[in-house]
């Protein structure tokens, strides 16, 4: 594999750092940097911004209205987003939804539907994990039962993120009982106003309320919002969950956490000396440096893969554990860098628009509740403990 890049890739890099200079609002990418929370229009008003230059949605086919984006597009787009301290595009819509719909909607679905997600004008959310179907998602019981010609959808859905903000949501849900769990499994598109839905916060540990449990209580769903074939839901949560997986590693934000742990390494000091400077410390940050330098070669490894047509399988698997870990080991040393100036924990200062000053310089506000959130990336989107599974069947016959 050659890990040099193109002319034409070259070409769309400096492209997209110029885009970034002239379009990113500075109060977003100040809030960003500094691990603040984004409003709903933070959000919005980057997403149109994208969608100016046919961006917000790049790696979309041509004939759905995307700019048709190579895999090392995305790559790069990833890595200069991060780096230019951009929000990500909220996944749920144009990365979970929009292929899936591409792949398995009815052609009356891609036409309503895909418009509408690229202009913003829906925000969706994603249904999968209960309370008591997290990893082993096949054993979910929010049912769907056929009404003529509706679905009348029960249950609950938890860790529901962003849901608070969300007009419509994506929902696996069961219309059999029969047979092996997973053949009972459909794919419902859900309007979240229709009578009958409840969005409840859940408040972390971080102080932040970005998830929800979501209930549903006789919501009547109309049959032509089942995608693909009922009972066939299970095929489309797995083709779902390997774009999600590959996206979680995040080899961008991953690199541009590592530069600013080394940024403020070199600002806090230890016995006279900068932090950077202390041997057993630097020799962590170069443990991680490493290990990220081998990830992002996978990821490389994959993109080129995807590029030659070959779809992603078990390395979205290996992806998701490696980088999913490099990021909560980045949190932990950010947090151990900063020291005491992380421990007065204000949550309130990460708030937009906050009066509430945290003691402290501003790189430690964000620190501690970095790290409680950050937690969370080793469990959704497949436990890694369920991913290393995936990965020991599939590639060791374990």
């Amino acid at each position: 594999m050659d890990l040099t890049y193109s002319d034409k890739h070259e070409t769309f890099r400096q492209n997209l750092r110029a885009f970034l200079r002239d379009r990113l609002p500075e109060h977003i990418s100040e809030r960003v940097r500094l691990g603040q929370r984004l409003t709903k229009e933070d959000h919005e008003q980057w997403h149109a911004a994208l969608q100016e230059r046919n961006w917000f949605a790049g790696h979309w086919p041509k004939e759905y209205g995307g700019s048709g984006w190579d895999p090392v597009e995305r790559h790069i787009f990833e890595e200069e987003t991060a780096r230019a301290h951009a929000p990500r595009v909220v996944p749920f819509g144009v990365a979970m939804l929009g292929p899936v719909l591409m792949k398995f909607g009815s052609d009356e679905q891609k036409n309503y539907w895909l418009p509408r997600l690229l202009s913003g004008e829906d925000w969706w959310c994603q249904g999968y994990s209960e309370p008591g179907a997290g990893s082993d998602l096949a054993s979910l019981k929010t049912t769907a039962e056929r009404d003529g010609d509706h679905y009348i959808v029960n249950g609950q859905k938890t860790w529901t993120t962003l849901a608070q903000y969300a007009d419509h949501i994506f929902c696996l849900v069961r219309t059999s009982k029969e047979g092996k769990k997973q053949e009972g499994i459909s794919f419902l598109l859900i309007d979240m106003n229709d009578p009958g839905i409840e969005v409840r916060p859940i408040v972390l540990i971080d102080g932040g309320a970005e998830v929800n449990e979501v209930w549903f209580k006789d919501v009547r769903v109309p049959v032509e919002n089942l995608v693909g074939e009922e009972n066939q839901g299970w095929t489309i949560a797995k083709y779902l969950l390997t774009h999600e997986r590959t996206n979680i590693a995040g080899v961008g934000y991953c690199s541009e956490a590592l530069a600013n742990l080394k940024r403020i390494a070199g600002l806090e000091y230890q016995n006279g000396k900068p932090l950077i400077e202390d041997p057993l410390f630097s020799a962590e940050i170069a443990r991680l440096e490493i290990d990220l330098m081998a990830m992002a070669t996978t990821n490389l490894r994959v993109v080129s893969a995807a590029a030659a047509g070959n779809a992603p399988g078990v390395e979205s698997s290996m992806l998701k554990v490696k980088g999913t870990t490099i990021r909560q080991e980045l949190n932990d040393l950010t947090r151990l860098a900063c020291g005491p100036q992380a421990m007065p924990f204000v949550s309130e200062a990460l708030e937009p628009g906050s009066n509430v000053e945290a003691p402290g310089p501003d790189y430690a506000t964000a620190a501690t509740p970095g790290y409680f959130n950050n937690r969370k990336l080793s469990i959704y989107g497949g436990s890694n403990e369920v991913q290393r599974q995936i990965i020991a069947k599939t590639k060791l016959g374990a």
